[in-house]
C-alpha cells in the first residue's frame, strides 16, 4: 500500500500545484449549472434529475481524462521502474474516485442553490451519485489509459467513454429518479446493488487489463 499511498499523494500535490486546472473544472461545474438556470427558471423533478447527471457527465470526464493523457511519455517510463502497473492503476482508481465523489457533491450543493432540492429521500439520492461517480470515474480512467497510448488521448476521449457509460448512466439516472420520487427502499436497493456491481466489473477490468496496456 505504501507506493499507492505515495503516488495518491504524488497526484494531490501536483492538482494543487496546478490550481487552474480544478479551477477550470469547477468553473464548468458552476456555469453549466447557472445556464441552465437562465435558461430555465422552474425544472420538475424528472428534468431536474436528468441535467444534473448531464452536469456532473461531463464535468467528470473533464476531471478525470488528464489521468493518463496528460502525464509524458518519460513520467510514464520512470513509473515503470518502480511501480507495478497494479499499484499505478489502483492509485489512479482511489484519486480519481475521490475528485469525481467531491465534484458530484459540489454539483449538487451548486445545482440545488439556483434550482432547489426536489428529492424526497436526500439519504439514498447521495448514496446513488456516489456510487455513480465512483463508476464515471473508474471508466473514464480505464479509457484514457487506452486513449493516451493512440497519441490523441484528448480526441479519442469523448469517442471511446460515451458508448461505454451510457449502461452506467441509465442506471444510475433511474436509480435517482427513485430517491426523487422516495419509493420503496427495496425498489432502491436492488438498483444500487446493480450500480455496485458494475463498478465491481469496471475496477476488475481495469486491474486485469491495465498491465497488458502499460507493458505496451
Amino acid at each position: 500500500m505504501s507506493p499507492i499511498i505515495t503516488l495518491i499523494k504524488k497526484d494531490i500535490t501536483i492538482e494543487w500545484r496546478q490550481r487552474y486546472a480544478i479551477n477550470g473544472i469547477l468553473l464548468h461545474a458552476i456555469s453549466s449549472t447557472l445556464v441552465v438556470f437562465l435558461s430555465v427558471k422552474m425544472l420538475n423533478a424528472p428534468t431536474w434529475n436528468a441535467i444534473y447527471w448531464i452536469v456532473l457527465l461531463f464535468s467528470s470526464v473533464s476531471a478525470v481524462a488528464k489521468s493518463f493523457v496528460a502525464e509524458s511519455s518519460g513520467r510514464q517510463l520512470y513509473y515503470y521502474g518502480i511501480v507495478s502497473a497494479q499499484q499505478l492503476i489502483i492509485s489512479k482508481l482511489i484519486y480519481n474516485a475521490i475528485l469525481t465523489v467531491l465534484l458530484a457533491l459540489l454539483c449538487l450543493g451548486t445545482y440545488s442553490l439556483f434550482l432547489g432540492f426536489p428529492v424526497g429521500n436526500a439519504f439514498y439520492f447521495i448514496i446513488t451519485i456516489t456510487l455513480g461517480g465512483i463508476g464515471f470515474s473508474s471508466t473514464f480512467t480505464l479509457i484514457s489509459s487506452i486513449a493516451a497510448k493512440s497519441g490523441n488521448g484528448n480526441l479519442l476521449m469523448p469517442v471511446l467513454s460515451f458508448p461505454v457509460i451510457i449502461p452506467l448512466l441509465l442506471v444510475a439516472i433511474k436509480a435517482a429518479k427513485k430517491a426523487v420520487d422516495d419509493l420503496d427502499t427495496s425498489l432502491l436497493t436492488k438498483d444500487l446493488l446493480v450500480l455496485l456491481a458494475i463498478n465491481a466489473l469496471i475496477v476488475t477490468l481495469a486491474y486485469l487489463l491495465f498491465p497488458f496496456l502499460w507493458r505496451d
